[in-house]
C-alpha cells in the first residue's frame, strides 16, 4: 500500500481461536495488515468483531483458552531485533559442541529420501489401526452435537432456579439426563469401534508381515546411506548454524539457554533427516520457530557475535522474550483506568516499579523519571501527588497515569483499547489530544481500538474496519469517511447520531453478527446487508483494490456487479463531519 514508510508490524493470514466449553470459537479469520512506523491506525467495529482479540495477539495478552492457529506477526523493531553475545572461552566451547552435533546429524541428510518413506510407512500403519476418516468424522459430529445439546440444557437449568419455573426445570432436567446418556452412549460406541478396528489389524497376520517386510528393507537401505562423510560446504554451513543457535539462545540464563540449545539441535537434526534445505534462509527460520526466534548472524569479531532477528510474535513462547516486547516495545492503555491501576499501591510506586523492571535504574532515578512523566501527561503538582492512591484521582487523571505507565519505557507501539469510553465528553477530548501530542514527542505508533467513529475522525491516519474477525475495509480516514465502499461501513456511518437530521429516525443496523462457533459461508455480513447479492451467500469475497490506500472486501466491487450507490444519508457527509466532530481542515 505505502512504500515510503517502514512497516513496523506485518500481520499475515492470522487465525485466532478459543476453546469454549468443548467447542472452538474462531475470533480472527485470516487478517492481513501492515502497520507503519509512526502512524495512527484505528481498528473499528461492533462489539464482538475481534478488535481487542486482534491487538492482544501482538501484545501477548490472549486469554489462557485462546491460541494462534496459524499466521505470522512480524515485528520489525531494530532495538529488539539487534542482538549480540560475547565470545568468551565458555561460549566458544559451547559453539564447538553444537557444531560437532550438527556435523554428526548432517550424515542423515544422505538418507533423507528413504527416511521420508519410513515415516510414510509408519503413518500408513497407524491409519490402518484407526477408524476410516468418514466413520471418524460421523462419530465426532454426532458426539459434538450431543455434547453441545447437553451443555445448552445444563445452562438453561442453571437459569431456571426459582419456584416459578419448577415445571420447566423438571422438564429440562429430564431432557438433560437423556442428553447425558446419549453422550455416554456415543462415547462407548466410538471406543468400541476403535477397539474393533485395532483388533482386526492385529489379527490380520499377512498385513502385519507385509508392513514388517517393507520396514526392514527401508531400514537396511537407510543404514547403508547415513554413515558417509559430509562435504566441506556442509561443514561451513553447520559452523554458521551453530553460531546462530548460540546467538539465538545467548540472551537467556544458563539453564534456560541449555534447554533451548538442545531443542534447536533436535529441530535441526529432524530437518536434516527430512532433507530440508537449511541453506534456504526461510526454511532455516521456520526450523527455529517452534523453539525460539532465529537470530541471523550478520558479522562477528574475535570477541563478539552480532546478528539481527526476525521476531514473529505469533510463535513467541518464552516469557523472557515477551518481557522484552510487552511494556518495553508494545504497551497498552485500557478502557477503564480503575482496572489498570492497583487501588492499594500509590500512583508513584506503580510507575516506578515498571521503570525499574524494564530499565534497570535505581529507585531515585525511577522516581525522577516518573515525576517527569506525570508532568508530561498533565498531572498538576506531580511531586506532591506522587504518593497519592488511585482513589484520590479523578477518572481523567487516572487515565493520564495509565498513559504515563504505558509510555514509561518509550514503546514503539501504543495500543489504546477504547481509552476514553469511561470518561465524559470533555475529558475524552483532553485524553485524545494528550495521546496525539505525546506521539509527536515520543514517536510511537498508535493502534486505536474503538467503535466511536467520532474518535477516529480526530486521531487516525488510517482505518481498518473489522467484522466477524476479518478486515472488510481498509483505507485512510478520507477513504473511509468520504468514499466508503463496504455496506457494513455504510451502515456504521449511517448509525452516527451526530449525522442524524432533525425529526428523522436514528438508523440502526438490523440483525446480529454471525456465530463464530460455526463455519461462515460467503460474506459474513450478507444476512444483515440490504444490498446483498446471491454470490454473497455462496462465496467469500476477495479484498478488492480501490486505490493504493483503499481496499474493501465486498462483491459490489466486482466489475460484473450491479452499480449500487451508498445510502443517501452519507452521500455528502463532508460538511456534516466537519461540524459534528470539529475536524480541523488543513
Amino acid at each position: 500500500m505505502e512504500t515510503n514508510k517502514k512497516v513496523l508490524l506485518s500481520v499475515r493470514d492470522l487465525h485466532v481461536k478459543f476453546r469454549v466449553r468443548g467447542r472452538i470459537l474462531t475470533a480472527i479469520r485470516g487478517i492481513d495488515l501492515d502497520i507503519y512506523d509512526g502512524e495512527s491506525i484505528a481498528i473499528v467495529g461492533e462489539s464482538g468483531s475481534g478488535k481487542s482479540v486482534f491487538t492482544k495477539t501482538f501484545a501477548g495478552m490472549l486469554d489462557s483458552n485462546g491460541f494462534i492457529d496459524q499466521g505470522s506477526i512480524i515485528f520489525n523493531d531494530d532495538s529488539l531485533n539487534d542482538t549480540s553475545v560475547e565470545l568468551n572461552d565458555e561460549a566458544k566451547k559451547e559453539i564447538r559442541q553444537i557444531n560437532d552435533k550438527l556435523d554428526e546429524a548432517s550424515k542423515f541428510e544422505a538418507g533423507a529420501e528413504v527416511y521420508l518413506k519410513l515415516k510414510k510407512l509408519d503413518e500408513e500403519r497407524e491409519l490402518a489401526k484407526k477408524l476410516s476418516p468418514e466413520e471418524e468424522k460421523r462419530l465426532e459430529k454426532e458426539l459434538k452435537e450431543a455434547v453441545s445439546k447437553a451443555t445448552n440444557l445444563e445452562n438453561e437449568k442453571m437459569v431456571l432456579g426459582d419456584r416459578k419455573h419448577r415445571e420447566k426445570r423438571a422438564e429440562v432436567s429430564r431432557e438433560l439426563k437423556e442428553a447425558r446418556a446419549r453422550v455416554k452412549a456415543l462415547q462407548k460406541e466410538k471406543r468400541a469401534a476403535e477397539k474393533a478396528v485395532l483388533q482386526s489389524f492385529r489379527q490380520d497376520v499377512r498385513r502385519s508381515a507385509e508392513f514388517e517386510r517393507r520396514e526392514k528393507e527401508l531400514r537396511e537401505a537407510y543404514e547403508s546411506l547415513v554413515h558417509g562423510e559430509i562435504s566441506e560446504e556442509t561443514r561451513e554451513r553447520n559452523e554458521n548454524i551453530a553460531k546462530e543457535v548460540y546467538l539465538s539462545c545467548g540472551r537467556f540464563p544458563a539453564r534456560r539457554k541449555k534447554k533451548l540449545i538442545e531443542g534447536l539441535i533436535a529441530q535441526l537434526t529432524e530437518a536434516m533427516k527430512c532433507g530440508r534445505d537449511l541453506n534456504d534462509q526461510d526454511v532455516r527460520s521456520r526450523v527455529f520457530e517452534p523453539v525460539t526466534f532465529r537470530v541471523h548472524l550478520t558479522d562477528e569479531t574475535p570477541e563478539k557475535l552480532h546478528g539481527f532477528a526476525v521476531t514473529n510474535l505469533a510463535t513467541l513462547k518464552s516469557q523472557q522474550d515477551w518481557t522484552l516486547v510487552r511494556g518495553q516495545r508494545i504497551a497498552t492503555v485500557f478502557q477503564d483506568p480503575m482496572t489498570s491501576l492497583n487501588p492499594i499501591i500509590t500512583i508513584g510506586k506503580q510507575i516506578t516499579s515498571v521503570i525499574m523492571k524494564h530499565q534497570s535504574v535505581s529507585e531515585i532515578e525511577a522516581r525522577r523519571k516518573a515525576i517527569e512523566l506525570m508532568h508530561k501527561v498533565g498531572i498538576p503538582h506531580a511531586e506532591e501527588r506522587f504518593d497519592d492512591y488511585p482513589f484520590q484521582y479523578s477518572g481523567g487523571m487516572r487515565q493520564r497515569i495509565v498513559i504515563a505507565i504505558a509510555l514509561s519505557c518509550q514503546p514503539k507501539i501504543l495500543i489504546c483499547d477504547e481509552p476514553t469510553t469511561a470518561l465524559d465528553v470533555t475529558i475524552q477530548a483532553q485524553i485524545l489530544k494528550l495521546i496525539k501530542d505525546l506521539q509527536k514527542e515520543f514517536g510511537y505508533t498508535i493502534v486505536f481500538i474503538t467503535h466511536d467513529l467520532g474518535v477516529v475522525a480526530n486521531i487516525a491516519d488510517r482505518v481498518a474496519v473489522l467484522y466477524a474477525g476479518q478486515i472488510i475495509e481498509l483505507g485512510t480516514v478520507h477513504d473511509i469517511f468520504y468514499e466508503p465502499a463496504h455496506p457494513y461501513t455504510w451502515a456504521l456511518l449511517s448509525s452516527l447520531p451526530q449525522l442524524a437530521e432533525k425529526n428523522t429516525r436514528l438508523y440502526s443496523i438490523t440483525g446480529t453478527p454471525p456465530s463464530l462457533y460455526n463455519e461462515i459461508i460467503g460474506d459474513a455480513f450478507a444476512p444483515r446487508n440490504p444490498y446483498a447479492l446471491k454470490i454473497d451467500t455462496l462465496v467469500e469475497p476477495p479484498m478488492f483494490r480501490i486505490s493504493d490506500t483503499h481496499y474493501a472486501k465486498t462483491w459490489l466491487l466486482d466489475p460484473n456487479a450491479p452499480k449500487i450507490r451508498k445510502p443517501e444519508g452519507i452521500e455528502d457527509i463532508h460538511s456534516k463531519l466537519i461540524k459534528a466532530f470539529n475536524i480541523q481542515e488543513i
